[in-house]
This record gives structure tokens, C-alpha cells and sequence, in this order.
């Protein structure tokens, strides 16, 4: 299997390159090999290295800046993965394309499935629904995976921020009216190279956690967790706010839980796989 891989050296890039079959042929880009927004340089890689299945996890994920920022953001979200479902037709190839649970409102009161349709309550949602929808018009078959509140060993996510400020705070305020499902990198990268290998993968799948939960409940478990480890974060206070009490620029859905009506399978249990964060 030859694979391109987008977005190397994010946590999910970084989590499949710790997982890729030995015998698969793989080109990894960061973003400095590789600008998915250049049209010309796209087709340039994808035309000498003639991989089977592009994989891109390539994206501008910092929600509040977007709502400023959003020429880039819509850039590298939107436009990027257009240019590489392009190069993937003309090509032959599949493309493998990551999105978010923030494609949708959050006021649904059951999780979302497949079917369920996307409205984003802010510009960075908005931007990855865009990249979905052109992925869709210029590659029928490709695979588009929504998944949520990813985590891993690798860069900056909450788990890491959270073990990190207990460096220095004793206490937390964390938002406790916004549900979702944690998601471990490792798994994901694992559900994505099985998708690689199935023929008859095509279109959206939903790929997250087991068990819905709070930041809140997020935070609560990873101190929990790590306290058995390093006691003195048994004494960390973590107090429970709602969204309107916790200024942000962007607005965020209430529940972005999912779950897949595709397929029964799911990531691994979230709060065991935080043990292989904190063994990394």
C-alpha cells in the first residue's frame, strides 16, 4: 500500500506514523513539505509518488482564533482537502479525510449519526462542513471520518493542557453543560488504516469515544487517573461552570456526542486509553 500522508506532525498524523504497517509504502508531510492549499504543489506530489490512498489529517483546529482568522482557516479546512480530493480522482486514489463533531448545532438531544444533517455554530465547524461538502462533489467515494475531543501522547490537546496548568493551579473551572466524546489518537489512527485496506469504504463515518462526558467529567477522570501516579494532583479542586460563565470567542455545540450507524466499531474505552498517555 503506497500512502501520502497530510499533516505529519500533528497529534493524529504523529499517532498513525507510530502504527502504519511495516510493509506500506508511506510519504509523510508535514505542512512544510507540503501546503494542501497550493493547488500546483498538491498535484505535483500526488503525480510523482502515485500513492493508492491519501490520508489527510492536515487542518486549522483552533476554534476561537478562527472567528478572525478565517481566510486561513477556511484555506487549509476548506480549500486544502478540495485540492487533494482533485489530485485523488485524477489520480486514482482514495482520500481518507478527517472532520469534526462541531459541524453540528449541538441541540439535538440523542447523538449524532451519519445521516444527521451538519449546521455549525461557528466558523471553524463551518469551514470543515465546507472541506466535506467539496471533498464530496469531486470524490464521491471518498472516506470522510468525524471524529471529537481527540487525545494522545503527541502536541497540544486537553488532556496535556489540564496535567500541564496542574503544574501551577490548584484549582479549575471547566465547563460542565457541553457533552462530547473523547477520542484516543492511537484509535483513530488504528480505524483509519482498516479503512485504508476495505475496498468498499466510502462516504462519512462517525469515529469516537465510548462514553459521553462534560469537559467537566473529562477533567474530574484525568485527575482521578493521573493522582494514582503523581498524589500531589489528588489535591487539585476542579469546580464546574457552566458555558455562558466561561468567555469564549466562538460559540460551541451543547452536545456534540456521536455515534456511527454505520459500523459497531468504536474507539477503545477513553479513560483507559489515558493510561498509555501518561506511560508515554
Amino acid at each position: 500500500m503506497r500512502v501520502l500522508l497530510t499533516g505529519a506532525y500533528g497529534q493524529l498524523g504523529r499517532s498513525l506514523l507510530d502504527r502504519f504497517p511495516a510493509d506500506w509504502i508511506l510519504l509523510a508531510c508535514g505542512s512544510a513539505e507540503l501546503d494542501i492549499t497550493n493547488q500546483a504543489a498538491v498535484d505535483r506530489i500526488v503525480r510523482r509518488f502515485q500513492p493508492q490512498v491519501i490520508m489527510n489529517t492536515a487542518a486549522y483546529t483552533a476554534v476561537d482564533k478562527a472567528e478572525t482568522d478565517r481566510i486561513r482557516a477556511m484555506k487549509i479546512n476548506a480549500i486544502g482537502p478540495e485540492n487533494l480530493a482533485r489530485a485523488a480522482r485524477d489520480n486514482g486514489a482514495q482520500l481518507i479525510h478527517i472532520s469534526t463533531d462541531y459541524v453540528f448545532d449541538g441541540t439535538k438531544t440523542t447523538p449524532y449519526v451519519e445521516s444527521d444533517a451538519p449546521c455549525p455554530v461557528n466558523f471553524y465547524g463551518l469551514s470543515k462542513w465546507e472541506g466535506e461538502k467539496r471533498v464530496q462533489a469531486i470524490l464521491p467515494r471518498a472516506i470522510i471520518v468525524r471524529t471529537s475531543w481527540m487525545f494522545s501522547e503527541h502536541g497540544n490537546n486537553f488532556v496535556k493542557t489540564m496535567l500541564r496548568l496542574a503544574q501551577t493551579q490548584q484549582t479549575f473551572r471547566v465547563v460542565n453543560d457541553q457533552r462530547g466524546c473523547p477520542t484516543y489518537a492511537g484509535d483513530l489512527a488504528q480505524a483509519m488504516i482498516t479503512l485504508a485496506t476495505d475496498a468498499n469504504a466510502a462516504g462519512i463515518y462517525h469515529y469516537c469515544g465510548d462514553k459521553a462526558v462534560s469537559w467537566y467529567e473529562f477533567a474530574l477522570t484525568i485527575f482521578n487517573l493521573f493522582g494514582n501516579e503523581y498524589p500531589e494532583l489528588r489535591s487539585i479542586e476542579v469546580c464546574p461552570i457552566s458555558t455562558a460563565a466561561f468567555k469564549q470567542q466562538a460559540c460551541r455545540p451543547i452536545n456534540s456526542v456521536m455515534q456511527s450507524e454505520r459500523t459497531a466499531s468504536q474507539a477503545s474505552c477513553w479513560d483507559k486509553a489515558l493510561g498509555m498517555v501518561m506511560s508515554a
